[in-house]
């Protein structure tokens, strides 16, 4: 158990940095769309590359933001019913919905990493005035979906810990690792 134990640390380190990286990825989308629109509705100078960057930073929020939110339960559940269950129960429906998350996350990899192949193959760039590449943006969204399998991996072990007894405590999953530093 000492070797899982290192282990969920090294997974709640990884899914804090991408939270991390997905909070600068916030600031600058806020930042450059609120200098766009005084550029544009003020001075009469719109930009041709901020809309752009700011569209590759959103996706690239949405690839390194999903490990995060899944380890600070930060998804949106139905509740109704959830929170009103045991421990135990609640472990064993979260099993039941995993299979679903490793066929979704499954497919998300290999057809992320078949099309960040073709991509990077055909040195595949945005279309409009500035051309920006996009092949690595396409090698970050199997990355960030492996990311989010080694979260739902974490939290799979833990809810089967629960329901064989061996963890008895409702522990929150998510990491605490940085709250001294925030």
């Amino acid at each position: 158990m000492k070797f899982w134990s290192k282990v969920e640390q090294g997974i709640d380190l990884m899914a804090e940095y991408l939270g991390r990286i997905g909070w600068v990825l916030v600031i600058y989308c806020m930042s450059l769309g609120l200098f766009d629109v005084i550029m544009r509705y003020a001075f009469n100078k719109p930009s041709l590359w901020i809309g752009t960057t700011i569209q590759y930073a959103m996706v690239l929020l949405a690839c390194v933001s999903g490990a995060y939110a899944l380890n600070n339960d930060a998804f949106v559940k139905l509740d109704v019913f959830y929170a009103s269950f045991s421990p135990k129960v609640k472990a064993i429906c979260d099993i039941a919905t995993y299979a679903l998350t490793f066929l979704y996350l499954y497919v998300l990899i290999t057809k992320g990493i078949d099309a960040a192949q073709a991509s990077f193959f055909t040195k595949q760039v945005t279309t409009n005035a500035v051309p920006i590449p996009l092949y690595h943006l396409k090698a970050v969204i199997p990355f960030g979906a492996f990311a989010v399998l080694l979260v739902a991996t974490k939290k799979l072990v833990q809810d089967i810990l629960t329901v064989t007894g061996v963890r008895k405590e409702d522990t929150p999953s998510g990491s605490k690792l940085f709250d001294s530093q925030v």
